[in-house]
């Protein structure tokens, strides 16, 4: 089922992540989850390790900087992305995740659209992300929204890096042409 209807994507203000009712919880159940795959479970988000806790405790601390962009199903958040500053004509995508039960019904497709169109608008040209391999849901969605595999930049094991370069032409190089 690939229902939209009541779904929204919304980018929450700089400074306001803590107070968006259900953001922490993703991103716990995001860390809890990635951590028992990678063979490390942990009881509860106070476990996890220090970096990821900060983000879950503080993430307006932990993104400043970045665009965090929030799925709301009514006014329950239900999934969530992370879009890293612009740096060299690039971004990179982090943090994608939803929740459970509203999986297949299009909120990571639709999380994705709205990093993918926020990046444009910040003139990126290379949006990067890296994905777990076992994560193959996900590879595939990448791959279908264009992203490919490339070098890694993440030396970790099992980790697949992934990029998708825009396809529009530069204003400047269509200016030179004519």
């Amino acid at each position: 089922m690939n229902d939209r209807r009541d779904l929204a994507v919304v980018q929450p203000p700089a400074g306001s992540l803590a107070t968006v009712h259900g953001l922490s919880a993703l991103l716990a159940d995001y860390h809890l989850q990635t951590e028992a795959e990678k063979g490390r479970p942990v009881a509860d988000a106070a476990a996890l390790p220090a970096a990821y806790r900060a983000e879950v405790e503080d993430p307006d601390g932990a993104f400043a900087g970045a665009a965090v962009l929030v799925a709301r199903d009514g006014d329950t958040a239900v999934g969530c992305v992370v879009v890293t500053a612009p740096s060299e004509g690039r971004a990179e995508i982090k943090r994608l995740w939803t929740a459970p039960d509203f999986r297949g019904r299009g909120v990571a497709s639709a999380l994705l659209d709205a990093a993918l169109a926020h990046s444009a608008r910040s003139g990126v040209r290379t949006v990067r992300l890296s994905v777990w391999r076992w994560r193959t849901g996900a590879v595939s969605l990448y791959e279908r929204l264009g992203f490919s595999v490339t070098a890694s930049w993440d030396e970790r094991e099992e980790l697949v890096c992934m990029e998708r370069t825009s396809q529009e032409p530069d204003p400047c190089t269509e200016q030179d042409r004519s």
